[in-house]
């Protein structure tokens, strides 16, 4: 979406902050004994608290209001009755509407104690998103951004999911 309007940027900015904040309001519930279901309760609370809706539930039937995915899941998990455990990876992908706007956010956490594998994981996770950040500048290629985190990733040896990859958000998901 290109921005047009102050209007366009406040409300992409309040789609933003509002996932950006279920996001951390599930993180900080995140605990050996929670179920996924649990969690995307939480996030369910906090969209609707703040005027939204959930973007996979609305555009797409997805039976949860969040994405919770845990361990070998590779995106997309479905709430349910899975018990989070010492150890796990969990990711939780927040997409939201309201008034029209679309945000997406989504962050992965250890739950205690973690591997030297999945902290290099999320570690090298950040350093390829600021890889792609980097890329952003006016007039440049919106590839260069997705390129360049490819670059990244096969660089440290990771393999890319490609039909994954990104999404854009604003009027649409």
């Amino acid at each position: 979406m290109i921005v047009e309007t102050e209007e366009d940027l406040i409300r992409l900015k309040d789609i933003g902050r509002i996932c950006a904040t279920a996001v951390k309001t599930m993180a900080a519930a995140l605990e050996p004994g929670i179920t996924t279901r649990e969690l995307d309760l939480i996030g369910r609370k906090l969209l609707e608290d703040n005027g939204a809706q959930s973007a996979p539930e609305l555009c797409y039937q997805f039976p949860g209001a969040t994405c919770i995915s845990v361990n070998e899941e590779i995106a997309h998990g479905i709430p349910g009755d899975r018990v989070i455990k010492a150890g796990d990876l969990v990711n939780i992908d927040v997409s939201a509407e309201k008034l029209g706007y679309f945000g997406d956010t989504g962050s992965s956490f250890i739950v205690p104690p973690g591997t030297t594998k999945q902290e290099r994981l999320l570690r090298d996770g950040k350093r390829a998103l600021w890889v792609g950040l980097n890329q952003v500048k006016t007039g440049r290629p919106l590839a260069d951004i997705g390129n360049s985190i490819g670059a990244f990733a096969r660089k440290n040896r990771y393999t890319l999911i490609t039909n994954l990859a990104s999404h854009g958000v604003g009027r649409s998901l």
